[in-house]
């Protein structure tokens, strides 16, 4: 292995309560109610994904689909500037892993405005040779897209990658680049048996050591 790509919402930072929190209240604004559960519909998908999947069930009148994301994505934005917190284990693993001599870059569902404020707000920017964004692929997660973007970029192999996600559809995404992933459930989501498709499961980046690495298939001539 010689890169390392990491997804960022759930991953890096404690930012899910924060988009249910945001969707919640510019949802409301056009008259649809969101439950917990129903957020959990459209976890891991682009903001525009996310406007998209509620306007098709409950389609209001008023603001348009753009302007509805650009109020979701500046609400997420003013959150995590504010209650953002970096979740268990993540700068020792960017630390290890850099030291490693892995090249580390990050591929995300959200917009680059809230991966810029997300890295800033970590304050580990400087880990990342590469940050990529969904928005900017013809589909997002768990089309593979980002996940190719991020190696070619990267100029390593996909097969020569290990994706960290959070996600199902995260997990889907990097496999079908031909990665190898280890996934960091959300704690309430740790024994569903969708997760079983990583190459390792963790419950926190904190369990994360270099050795793990040496579990995971090379491809051949690696």
């Amino acid at each position: 292995m010689k890169a390392a790509v990491f997804d960022m919402d759930g991953l890096l930072i404690d930012s899910e309560p924060l988009w249910r929190q945001a969707e919640k209240s510019t949802f409301r604004e056009v008259g649809i109610e969101l439950t917990d559960q129903m957020c959990h519909e459209t976890l891991g998908l682009r903001a525009d994904e996310v406007v998209a999947h509620w306007y098709g069930k409950f389609p209001w009148t008023g603001p348009s689909l753009e302007e509805v994301e650009i109020r979701l994505v500046s609400s997420v934005q003013r959150l995590i500037s504010a209650q953002g917190q970096p979740l268990k284990g993540v700068c020792t693993t960017l630390s290890v892993l850099r030291k490693a001599g892995f090249k580390l870059g990050l591929a995300s569902s959200s917009p680059h405005v809230l991966s810029e404020t997300v890295v800033g707000k970590l304050d580990v920017r400087d880990y990342f040779a590469v940050m990529c964004s969904a928005v900017d692929e013809d589909r997002g997660k768990p089309d593979p897209a980002v996940y190719l973007k991020a190696a070619e970029k990267l100029g390593v192999d996909p097969t020569n990658c290990i994706a960290f996600e959070d996600s199902v559809s995260g997990i889907r995404s990097a496999k079908s680049a031909g990665m190898s992933v280890i996934v960091v459930p959300a704690e309430n989501q740790y024994c569903e048996r969708e997760f079983e498709m990583a190459d390792i499961k963790l419950r926190s980046l904190a369990e994360f050591s270099i050795e793990m690495l040496g579990k995971l298939r090379r491809p051949s001539g690696a």
